[in-house]
């Protein structure tokens, strides 16, 4: 099974080498003052009933495209107006079909929290989610060495952004300390891309009782998020389940109406 993860992290690094040509960091330093003040995603998260973080998301490596011409001027607000706590917006452009422009587009259009999702590896890419006026960013463990991560994260809050971070297993477990914002237990498996529900409720156990736990990927049914919120968690990042349906927003709504 070729190592997806591996294979997008190589890209991540061309792509950020080219980014620094067109635009260098000092550039970005001296943008960032015009940003939006930030919202918090982890209190919209502790705070709500139902913790939904609802993704824009156009495709997939492992499904390919759901949604090709989705317009995130569409999709977005009617994800806010349908009762979602946060959004999640894939900004790779390669594997998943996004941009930066995606947030863009979307920040002045709503005022719930807005997550930039991609493989964060460069402080570069920490000035470009806060110039482009998201709220949270994803560190993902199995992409970065333990220093890597605490550094980016570190980095994130000098610049009032939120970090989600992201774990696969219970090896993983060490990346989390004092200044974690949000935990989120991915369900897939990054390097394969298969998905187990299940492996939120293996790691439940064994997290932070006092900390937002986040269960990301694979969650289809309202029952299932009934459970993990049973088991602790506050946040559930869903994305294909609304974005392969006609009317995302519309799903949305019917799924919030599900689980009350």
């Amino acid at each position: 099974m070729k190592d997806i993860l591996s294979e997008i992290i190589a890209n991540k690094r061309l792509e950020i080498d080219l980014q620094k040509q067109a635009i260098s960091i000092e550039q970005l330093q001296e943008g960032i003052s015009g940003s939006p003040t930030p919202r918090s995603m982890k209190q919209a998260l502790a705070s709500s009933a139902s913790g939904i973080i609802a993704e824009f998301k156009r495709r997939s490596p492992s499904k390919g495209w759901i949604k090709e011409e989705a317009c995130p001027e569409e999709i977005v607000p009617s994800y806010a107006a349908a009762g979602a706590s946060a959004l999640s917006i894939l900004t790779d452009e390669k594997f998943f079909g996004g941009s930066l422009k995606d947030i863009r587009a979307a920040r002045p259009l709503v005022e719930i929290p807005i997550l930039r999702k991609d493989f964060i590896i460069d402080e570069y890419q920490l000035y470009q989610t806060k110039i482009v006026g998201a709220d949270a960013v994803l560190l993902i463990a199995a992409a970065l060495e333990l220093e890597e991560c605490n550094e980016l994260a570190e980095k994130a809050h000098e610049l009032g952004l939120e970090v989600l971070l992201e774990i696969h297993s219970s090896e993983e477990l060490a990346y989390i300390n004092k200044g974690t914002d949000m935990i989120g237990i991915n369900n897939r498996n990054l390097g394969t891309f298969f998905t187990d529900v299940e492996n939120s409720f293996r790691l439940a156990g064994q997290l932070p009782q006092d900390a937002v736990l986040v269960s990301e990927s694979g969650i289809s049914d309202p029952e299932i998020v009934k459970r993990l919120r049973a088991a602790g968690f506050r946040g559930f990042l869903i994305g294909e389940t609304f974005m392969k349906t006609q009317r995302p927003g519309e799903t949305l709504q019917n799924f919030l109406q599900a689980i009350q």
